[in-house]
């Protein structure tokens, strides 16, 4: 593998809500999707972010410099991907991403729902028969407290929580395995016990979900038409 290079390209095509609105908030997402989420698509896949639909190839150089920077050592994160690419390593949370852990049926729900009525998604893993969805810094502190919100779709007064799978929300103190940067060889077994990449980071400033995308995320899933699994 080629050593590791920094990319200095910008591109941060996030798009923030106005999250006083707290009432509004799966209006405003969906109407946030319409007005500017399918150009944050659009861009991310003119550089070609891999698309859930397909088999992700391997991280980039840029994508692998967004991951390591995550740690406290990111030159020692990147040499090591240089001598092992297959390796999986362990990033903390909270700085350059936060991460929702969801089962992997449930989670493949609001990946699908991400991409064919919403924004997009940030970088997707699966990761031992769950879903890693990678979110905006701060996503994993806020999202429980909306999710505990009594919202429309709870009909008997309850939370959107009481009706959503239990999600791992990780964010600053955690950490996450995150699966090699490189596909294992043709014909191997899947590196890193079934850790594999389904988007895979391609530039040094991916879009990222927020709060307000990831529970519009949940609840379109839940509103699916089949059972949700657990």
């Amino acid at each position: 593998m080629s050593d590791w290079q920094r990319d200095t390209r910008h591109l941060d095509t996030r798009h923030r809500l106005d999250t006083h609105h707290r009432l509004d908030v799966l209006g405003a997402v969906g109407a946030e999707s319409a007005r500017c989420g399918r150009s944050a698509v659009r861009a991310q896949r003119t550089v070609g972010t891999a698309q859930p639909q397909g088999t992700a190839d391997g991280v980039t150089p840029a994508g692998a410099d967004w991951l390591a920077s995550a740690g406290p050592f990111p030159r020692s994160t990147l040499a090591l991907w240089s001598a092992r690419p297959t390796a999986p390593v362990v990033l903390p949370c909270g700085t350059a991403f936060d991460v929702i852990n969801a089962p992997a049926v449930f989670g493949r729900r609001m990946l699908d729902r991400l991409w064919s009525e919403g924004p997009g998604s940030g970088p997707v893993a699966a990761h031992r028969g769950r879903m890693l969805l990678f979110a905006a810094p701060g996503t994993a502190h806020r999202l429980p407290a909306q999710l505990d919100w009594v919202g429309p779709a709870a009909k008997s007064g309850g939370r959107w929580s009481d009706v959503v799978p239990p999600l791992l929300c990780h964010g600053a103190g955690d950490a996450v395995t995150v699966p090699p940067v490189s596909p294992p060889p043709s014909g191997g077994e899947t590196a890193g016990n079934g850790s594999r990449w389904l988007v895979a980071p391609d530039v040094r400033h991916p879009w990222l979900p927020g709060t307000e995308v990831m529970l519009w995320a949940c609840v379109q899933a839940v509103r699916g038409d089949a059972p949700v699994a657990g």
